[in-house]
């Protein structure tokens, strides 16, 4: 049975020592309410996507008590340093370079070398987060596809039983999601519509004619950034799936006991648990296809892993890893 904490100093402790802890826990902030994971956790975050039977590795969007505590793991250009100063505590998510010291699991990244990152209103959500100590990954705290939660209510009535907590601050002021703005690759891109309006960005860093572009003139820039084109920041060896054995010239992607004779092995669950799959997914690829490079081998082999749970967005995963490339 879920929690329902009340926002005072004993339930903001409770939460925060939860999410310390790698247990789910929503939260309420200005937006929407978050399912809040340690983002340093990977088995944390890799439940997050199990909770909300994600069928897809989405980027995750990291909260922060403050613009420099995001900043420390992001690079931030003059841009956004500005909008911060602008809009933080605030509803706008800036999506910024990894930094190569970020503490945050790949999987919340959906193993892309950016990250989205924001820091919300609330003194609640501050708090919690100020007490935490790390970032905190939290997509809205609903099932996947149903309407995002306002209230603790909402939140209880899709998730009851399947996290840990949830967090009760009241209604959502704004109600609904962030904004999210694409700084990454030097010009601004509109990602995602939300609570912080274009015209006030345009404000602090020019009017469209400068950069920013909108949603609908962008569609392939938008599929780009949440990782949904058939292939996708594929390792650069290719990827042969439901493979029973490797060949002599390929490392193997496994899952439960590996066969006998492969020579560069990832073990993604030997206990075949595809949560624990799903949280060394990203980190496997990395791994294969930097030691598959090194020893001179031609292909990664990804044993089968089943069509349940996080086996739905491992494999599809997988499969982008595996499309032939553009």
């Amino acid at each position: 049975m879920t929690q329902r904490l009340l926002d005072d100093a004993a339930g903001i402790a409770r939460a925060a020592e939860l999410l310390r802890s790698g247990e789910l826990v929503a939260f309420g902030t200005e937006t929407v309410y978050g399912l809040g994971a340690d983002a340093t956790d990977t088995r944390a975050v890799a439940s997050v996507f199990d909770a909300k039977g994600r069928p897809h590795f989405n980027p995750l969007i990291c909260h922060y008590p403050d613009a420099d505590a995001a900043f420390r793991h992001v690079v931030a250009s003059a841009e956004a340093r500005a909008l911060a100063e602008r809009f933080w505590p605030g509803p706008l998510t800036l999506v910024l370079p990894r930094r190569v010291t970020c503490p945050v699991a790949l999987l919340a990244g959906a193993g892309l070398d950016t990250l989205a990152v924001r820091v919300p209103m609330g003194a609640t959500a501050l708090e919690l987060l100020r007490q935490v100590g790390r970032p905190v990954a939290a997509p809205s705290a609903n099932r996947s596809g149903e309407v995002s939660p306002t209230t603790a209510a909402h939140v209880l009535a899709g998730l009851d039983g399947r996290i840990a907590a949830v967090l009760d601050s009241g209604d959502c002021a704004v109600g609904v999601e962030s904004t999210v703005l694409d700084l990454a690759a030097g010009r601004p891109f509109l990602l995602r519509p939300g609570g912080a309006a274009i015209a006030d960005i345009e404000a602090v860093i020019g009017p469209f004619g400068r950069g920013i572009t909108p949603l609908a003139a962008e569609a392939p820039r938008t599929l780009r950034s949440p990782g949904l084109l058939v292939s996708h920041y594929a390792p650069r060896l290719p990827v042969r799936l439901d493979a029973a054995t490797a060949g002599a010239q390929e490392a193997l992607l496994a899952f439960g006991p590996a066969p006998a004779g492969a020579v560069c092995v990832f073990q993604l669950s030997a206990g075949r648990d595809v949560v624990e799959a799903a949280s060394r997914l990203f980190a496997g690829l990395r791994w294969l296809d930097a030691e598959g490079a090194r020893l001179g081998l031609a292909g990664i082999a990804a044993m089968p892993v089943p069509l349940e749970g996080l086996g739905l967005a491992i494999n599809d995963r997988l499969q982008r890893a595996a499309a032939p490339r553009p």
